[in-house]
């Protein structure tokens, strides 16, 4: 039988822009956008650590993120 002890994830998302509105426009939602994910996270009580949140020249944004995985416990994970 086994169980898992401690579990996380990494992931990078890339928030992009949409195409078909104004360029500032689209920053403007890319960055509220990220702040809706922020709390979701936060909102859910989900351990996660942000390890490096980079602006593109486009004005999209590229997140890489370890996050707890489901409720497991993070142990040093996120250390």
């Amino acid at each position: 039988m086994k169980r898992v002890k401690e579990a996380c994830i990494c992931q990078t998302l890339h928030f992009m822009l949409k195409e078909d509105i104004d360029h500032e426009y689209a920053v403007k939602l890319v960055k509220d956008e990220i702040e809706k994910y922020k709390a979701s996270l936060e909102k859910s009580r989900t351990q996660y650590k942000i390890v490096s949140e980079d602006a593109q020249p486009d004005g999209s944004v590229i997140i890489k993120i370890i996050k707890q995985y489901n409720t497991n416990p993070v142990g040093d994970y996120l250390k």
